[in-house]
């Protein structure tokens, strides 16, 4: 049976791990670390997706390239040793992705996570076997910058048509928009649908539930105009 298309890549925080409360918890103490101001939620939450190094200047503006390095090491050092926020997976999604492995995808994740950071997660959640490709920020240019997609799709030589973008952040949206693929907004992670919807997703999805609903809807219409 065809399907609507040969990969899935998804982002990571806020898409497929809830570590979004983490990552706000640890780049918050980390600010107080460095002797600068506090970020709030929300100015954490829109740097989710960008690689650190990317989004520290974002948060703090002005500071030193060496206040850049501070920061990162204290936050490297709050989320992998001190900080005890649980970082579970989303509920339901090792089962879907093996689903969707089974059924003929290919799955791909594309994230803001430096490689070491991506292996980590990857080795203690054991999803790492059910992805053709990963990439992380250090690796390519950080969200928006198309790179990391541009790469997967060279390495598993995948037209952009035959791929869609799963994600939860603006910055997932606009590294797709900005390659003419496909994406999917859900809504579960760091950025509401108003924001999500700028960037023109397909389809906003509220579940994993929803949105393996959705892809079986296309599939079928895809196995229809192949019948017609």
């Amino acid at each position: 049976m065809s399907l609507p298309y040969q990969l899935l890549i998804f982002d990571w925080d806020g898409t497929l791990m809830d570590s979004v409360a983490r990552i706000v918890s640890c780049m918050r103490q980390s600010a107080i670390d460095c002797s600068l101001p506090v970020p709030d939620t929300k100015a954490v939450h829109d740097i989710i997706g960008l690689s650190l190094r990317t989004a520290i200047p974002m948060l703090f503006p002005g500071v030193s390239a060496t206040g850049v390095e501070e920061v990162l090491a204290r936050y490297r050092e709050h989320y992998l040793h001190l900080d005890t926020t649980p970082t579970p997976l989303f509920p339901g999604v090792e089962l879907q992705l093996r689903t969707w492995r089974n059924s003929g995808y290919q799955l791909a994740i594309a994230t803001g996570k430096a490689r070491a950071g991506l292996d980590r997660v990857l080795l203690e959640t054991g999803l790492g076997p059910l992805f053709a490709s990963t990439r992380g920020a250090d690796e390519a240019r950080s969200k928006p910058d198309p790179l990391m997609l541009e790469q997967i799709l060279e390495q598993l030589d995948v037209p952009v048509s035959q791929a869609v973008m799963v994600g939860d952040s603006i910055h997932d949206m606009a590294m797709a928009q900005a390659l003419g693929m496909d994406r999917i907004g859900i809504t579960w992670g760091v950025h509401g649908p108003q924001q999500l919807q700028a960037h023109e997703p397909i389809v906003m999805v509220d579940s994993l539930e929803q949105l393996a609903r959705y892809l079986s809807s296309i599939q079928d219409i895809t196995v229809t105009a192949e019948a017609e």
